[in-house]
């Protein structure tokens, strides 16, 4: 079995609107511009697109993950609708107070479990985030992380940094 290349995308500032705030009432999860169009050319490239996002409000006990699901299954048909498939979507529930884990970024499983689950090659892959601790994840797998500003627009980021680069 030959590996595929990846496109890991952390979810909020990248995906969806960075509020300064936890995220999980569907009124307040807002697909940034150019989303569709970014992840359109990546799967057109060949990118398998797995988004890896850390939602300690959960371990706080603000939201469960019902919330987060219901997010993420909306993300889901939002995309198949314009002909985009999510390879996964994988996140971490805890919160740095509750003790250090490997799943919440700047760990790696997460990273671990879509790659082995997928069959995606780390060589060939890359990381996009607006934080420090999405690239520092990647890295420890050795992906290639891209740092962006939150809620930057991604085509541009795709074409030049990714398709380009």
């Amino acid at each position: 079995m030959s590996l595929v290349p990846a496109a890991f995308l952390d979810r909020d500032g990248v995906i969806n609107r960075e509020r300064g705030e936890h995220t999980w009432r569907m009124e307040d999860f807002e697909v940034l511009p150019g989303v569709i169009e970014g992840l359109s050319e990546l799967s057109n490239a060949g990118f398998a697109l797995v988004v890896i996002t850390n939602q300690s409000g959960i371990g706080l006990g603000l939201y469960g993950h019902r919330e987060v699901d219901e997010a993420h299954r909306y993300l889901h048909h939002m995309l198949l609708g314009h002909g985009l498939r999510l390879h996964d979507i994988l996140y971490c529930p805890h919160h740095p107070s509750g003790g250090r884990c490997l799943c919440r970024k700047p760990g790696s499983l997460l990273f671990e479990r879509a790659m082995a689950r997928h069959g995606i090659d780390p060589l060939r892959s890359v990381m996009i985030g607006d934080r420090q601790r999405d690239i520092d994840a990647a890295a420890a797998v050795g992906i290639r992380g891209i740092l962006v500003e939150a809620n930057a627009p991604l085509l541009p980021v795709v074409m030049n940094q990714v398709l380009n680069a």
